[in-house]
């Protein structure tokens, strides 16, 4: 498999026959550009995972790509005029021998006195890639690459580690790094706390890498 990682949550995962692209949102950059497109894939309805301007021209330019939406942003690409699935925990999603398993619910806890929304994260192939969106959902499966979040609102370094060393992944792709001023020091954190057989790897921006 492949990854590029366009900046903060977007993440492009390319399999033997599928193109899938999670979370184009606000924050990353370059994703409005890709083409051959199998499935957009929105974890949550924030807008540093969607970016409601640019989604659109995304779709436009990839008409075979299905829109795959979480309970809560499905609401929001309706408004834009645009057909989407909505995806549960549990659903699997097909495409050619790829295989897209929805995880999780819920969106992790911001502050008490902000409501918490649905957020769904997705295993490729039965855990070569995971996607977990805003949450620290541990799936049932072994995950090969975990899309490891590094700075947010609703997390501490701490939590990142601690999510890490329960995953085991054998490779930890930081995402979610875009609201940070040096996530470079995060990245530092979780190469020396990471778990035995665990490599950390930060991604390139907009180049593809094999994993």
């Amino acid at each position: 498999m492949k990854l590029v990682h366009f900046g903060h949550a977007c993440v492009l995962a390319e399999t033997a026959d599928a193109r899938v692209l999670f979370d184009p949102g606000a924050f990353s950059t370059g994703f409005e550009n890709v083409r051959d497109l199998d499935a957009v894939v929105i974890t949550h309805q924030h807008f540093d995972h969607v970016d409601s301007e640019r989604l659109p021209g995304l779709l436009s330019a990839n008409p075979n790509a299905q829109l795959i939406t979480d309970p809560g942003s499905a609401e929001l690409v309706e408004k834009l005029g645009l057909a989407s699935r909505t995806a549960e925990p549990g659903t699997r999603l097909t495409f050619g021998s790829t295989t897209l398993t929805a995880v999780g619910g819920q969106h992790a806890t911001i502050h008490v006195d902000i409501p918490t929304i649905p957020n769904v994260g997705y295993l490729v192939d039965n855990g070569a890639f995971y996607h977990p969106g805003d949450a620290f959902f541990v799936p049932d499966e072994e995950v090969d690459v975990l899309g490891l979040p590094t700075g947010a609102p609703w997390l501490k370094a701490s939590e990142a580690v601690e999510f890490m060393r329960t995953v085991k992944p054998r490779v930890a792709v930081p995402i979610h790094e875009a609201v940070l001023a040096n996530p470079a020091m995060h990245y530092g954190l979780f190469t020396n706390l990471a778990p035995d057989g665990t490599e950390v790897r930060p991604l390139p921006s907009g180049e593809p890498v094999s994993v």
